[in-house]
């Protein structure tokens, strides 16, 4: 089973390496509690991928694989890879869920990383140790080549995060991102060389209104609980400030 799904990850890597669409969201609760869903629909590049490959192989098994599931996180983890996990990446993971959605004869492939931060310091936590998550091990374990996984873990590493219970800041370390940069760059020029677009969408609920925001580009809703950061990869890589957030609700 597990191996299975681990084919359908690598499958949607390879079409990272044309485009995806990126879409972050973040719903807090009353609480404090706060839903993390980071959404990836690599749907174009199968698009694009499926227009490239021979009849003969768009009708073996493998491309008319259908999937629609969601699997923990941590119960996908092969044995090698959650031993070595401490206790607060453990919580990290079974905390954390992997939806995946896959037709490709439908030019269909999205998959989602979905967690419940339970506080702010959870959330925070979450949000500055997601890039080193032992996913990224575990899906270099399995392609068995040097394809660079950090992409689909959102790149989140770039981020320095400042999170409590009345803000949401977080600002990208330049020289991290330049480092990112030099890894990815190559994937996200092919994308700009084959005219595709590699929109970028951040989207916060607050269960309080938003009493200052520090984005000139982020759209705050009426009722002031909803704020929108729309932009894309190219844009991000020319003026890395467009992704700093600094919300005061």
């Amino acid at each position: 089973m597990k191996k299975i799904y681990l084919s359908v990850i690598f499958l949607a890597l390879l079409c990272f390496s044309s485009c995806v669409d990126i879409e972050e969201r973040y719903d807090f609760k009353q609480d404090g509690a706060c839903n993390v869903v980071y959404g990836f629909d690599m749907s174009k590049a199968v698009s694009v991928l499926m227009n490239l490959m021979t009849d003969s192989v768009r009708e073996t098994p493998q491309f008319g694989m259908v999937k629609d599931t969601t699997l923990n996180f941590y119960s996908a983890l092969p044995d090698s890879i959650s031993q070595k996990m401490n206790a607060e990446e453990m919580k990290m993971a079974q905390g954390s869920d992997l939806a995946i959605k896959m037709d490709l004869k439908k030019n269909i492939m999205k998959v989602s990383i979905k967690h419940e931060a339970k506080n702010a310091t959870d959330l925070q936590y979450y949000l500055q140790h997601l890039s080193s998550i032992s996913m990224n091990s575990q899906l270099n374990n399995v392609t068995k080549r040097s394809f660079d996984t950090q992409p689909l873990i959102t790149g989140q590493s770039y981020y320095t995060y400042e999170i409590t219970d009345h803000k949401f800041y977080r600002i990208i370390d330049k020289v991290k991102f330049n480092a990112f940069l030099k890894k990815a760059g190559s994937k996200f020029a092919m994308a700009k060389a084959m005219l595709i677009d590699m929109p970028y969408k951040v989207i916060l609920n607050f269960a309080k209104p938003v009493k200052k925001i520090n984005n000139s580009k982020a759209v705050l809703s009426a009722d002031r609980r909803r704020v929108t950061l729309v932009t894309t990869m190219d844009e991000v890589m020319k003026n890395p400030a467009l992704m700093n957030l600094k919300i005061d609700f």
